[in-house]
């Protein structure tokens, strides 16, 4: 509710110098949120969440729910109230919904070229302050959260390494400081993956790796017969994840999907319901 009220409050300011003079604080209006692109949908609650804040009388109705495929002609959402209120809300309202199906659409895509035989992780890559939001949006388009914070997972990666001296002294001094986390190792080459399966990482990422070095990485975990998980990062795109999704992988993790998601295109359109009484 936090980052609602502050995107509102960034929007409108000191007041809407536009609508306040021009449209009567009587005045009812209908309003109807349409996409003119296919995607599929998140925010939709979100959206009605922004109106509630302005004016809970204002009857927003979501006619298909989030997760759900869309496509130009069809309706998201219809909302009844003060045709000011709308007119102010109009803006934060679509910005969420236009912003965060975006995102759940870029992760379905990715998910269905997977066709299932592994899952599709985000990233921290998150907007500052919107990263709930993001990650639900990720989950909605059906891909899988990373860890949320740095708090949640122990995730050692170059720069540890650097700092720590090698990828054995950096496992040690987590493990010593958290002895049950859950820890993942990133690795770059052959020989730190040997390092890495030497200390027993919970799972293992394998950075920047093409598609006959996977294969290869894989072959080594498993033969391992240590119950490692296997997570494949760096340069996968829709364009050239068809040579990645057969490797044998369980997770390819994604940063575009967070900070490079085209918004799409949503629209909401206003009609007059006629002057109430006063």
């Amino acid at each position: 509710m936090r980052i609602i009220k502050n995107a509102l409050k960034e929007d409108i300011g000191r007041g809407d110098i536009t609508t306040d003079p021009i449209v009567d604080k009587q005045q009812q209006a209908l309003g109807i949120i349409f996409p003119k692109q296919d995607g599929i949908l998140c925010g939709v609650t979100i959206a009605q969440m922004v109106f509630a804040v302005l004016d809970e009388r204002i009857d927003f109705q979501c006619k298909m729910p989030d997760g759900a495929s869309f496509s130009p002609g069809m309706t998201i959402a219809t909302l009844i109230g003060p045709a000011a209120l709308c007119l102010k809300g109009e803006r934060t309202a679509l910005n969420f919904l236009q912003h965060l199906s975006g995102i759940a659409t870029l992760t379905r895509n990715f998910v269905d070229a997977t066709e299932g035989r592994l899952k599709i992780l985000d990233t921290r890559k998150t907007s500052p302050g919107l990263r709930v939001m993001e990650k639900y949006a990720v989950r909605t388009g059906g891909g899988h959260n990373h860890r949320f914070g740095l708090y949640d997972m122990v995730l050692i990666k170059d720069n540890h390494i650097e700092i720590a001296g090698s990828i054995t002294d950096a496992v040690r001094a987590a493990r010593k400081k958290r002895k049950r986390a859950f820890v993942e190792v990133e690795v770059k080459t052959f020989e730190e993956l040997d390092e890495a399966l030497s200390v027993k990482a919970n799972r293992i990422m394998l950075d920047n790796m093409t598609p006959d070095q996977l294969s290869k990485a894989v072959e080594i975990v498993r033969a391992s017969e240590r119950d490692t998980e296997i997570e494949a990062s760096g340069g996968i795109d829709l364009f050239n994840i068809a040579a990645y999704k057969d490797c044998g992988v369980d997770f390819i993790s994604v940063g575009a999907i967070t900070h490079s998601a085209p918004a799409i295109d949503i629209a909401m359109k206003l009609k007059p319901l006629g002057q109430c009484e006063p």
